[in-house]
Parts: structure tokens; sequence; C-alpha cells
């Protein structure tokens, strides 16, 4: 089966405190822990994709509870064949479902800065970064894709980052039309 792709870029349009009811218990507790606005309403957000991907392509409407890997990847309680990914930014939520292991990542587009890029990535995607007629969108969406593949093996984001190997081949990376986030997908094969 292939994955299945939630994304909700209207994240200000959200009453999350009306929508706090549609939570279970667990993820109503993270979100109140987030002290400003948006991290309450993309956790919120987050979680309604979620349901919606779980109720959707499975079926499933109760309201998923998780329990964690050893470096914090989510699994949902009762499902272990169904693979999950989440990510926000202040742009937009997105939500990936599969029965194989999914990663997904989306980022804003910020101004590019020289000094993470020369940090995060090898001297191979500099160059793609710096001959890019447009490398903040460049820088994002390597970011995106090394961030995806990484949640999608459940290890996260380690010291390791720059020398991540990224296989094209796994991962699709898409731009919005308005250019304001991308996002990456990286599914096993």
């Amino acid at each position: 089966m292939a994955y299945h792709l939630f994304i909700n870029d209207h994240i200000y349009d959200l009453d999350w405190e009306s929508a706090l009811p549609l939570l279970s218990e667990q993820r109503h507790e993270q979100a109140l822990k987030f002290k400003h606005d948006l991290g309450r309403r993309t956790s919120v957000a987050a979680y309604l994709l979620l349901r919606e991907a779980l109720q959707k392509v499975y079926g499933i409407t109760d309201k998923p509870i998780f329990e964690y890997g050893e470096h914090g990847k989510p699994f949902i309680i009762g499902h272990p064949d169904i693979h999950f990914n989440l990510s926000h930014c202040k742009e937009a939520v997105i939500c990936a479902v599969s029965n194989r292991p999914i990663g997904v990542d989306v980022e804003s587009v910020r101004e590019y800065k020289e000094s993470l890029a020369r940090y995060s990535m090898n001297e191979t995607e500099l160059q793609q970064i710096l001959s890019a007629p447009r490398p903040d969108i460049a820088f994002t969406r390597l970011w995106t894709m090394k961030e995806a593949q990484a949640k999608m093996t459940g290890k996260g984001i380690n010291n390791h980052f720059k020398d991540l190997l990224v296989q094209p081949s796994q991962i699709i990376t898409v731009e919005s039309e308005d250019q304001r986030y991308v996002y990456s997908i990286c599914q096993s094969v």
C-alpha cells in the first residue's frame, strides 16, 4: 500500500480551543503544555489530521493514544501495523499514514543562512544550494528530505545529520504553490 497524506495549511482558521474535546486526554495535555498559541494550534491541528487519516483510511474512529519508541517516535497503541508521522511549521501541518515505516517533514521557507547550511549539509548538497536560483528553497528542500528520512527510521536528528545519506528514490519533496513551505515524505521500500 502507498502512503496517504493529509495537509492543513489553513491552521489559523482552526478554533483550537473548541477542538480540544476531539483530542485524547493525552494529546489535550500535550497541547496545553505549549506556552504560545502557535504551538497549541499546530499540536491540535496535527492530531486532528491523524484522526481524519485514521478514519478515512482505516475506519478507526477512536481517539488514538500514543506510546513512544527509544528515540521518541510515536506509535498508536493497539495498531502496530499502522505507521504514521506528523510534522508542522508556522505555515502548515502534515500527516502521513501507511502500512510501512514513513517519515514526513514540513518547514517554512526562511531566509537562507550559509552558516546553518555549512553546519548541516555536505559539500555536494552545499553546491546544489549555492547553484540554485533560490538557495532558501533549495536548503529547505534538502533539510526536509534529511529530516523525513531520519523520522522514518525513528532515530531522529543526531550528530550525523550532515552525513545523512538521502536516497531520492524513497523521498518525494513538494513546494507549496505560494512557496511559503516545503515538505518531504520518506517511506521505506
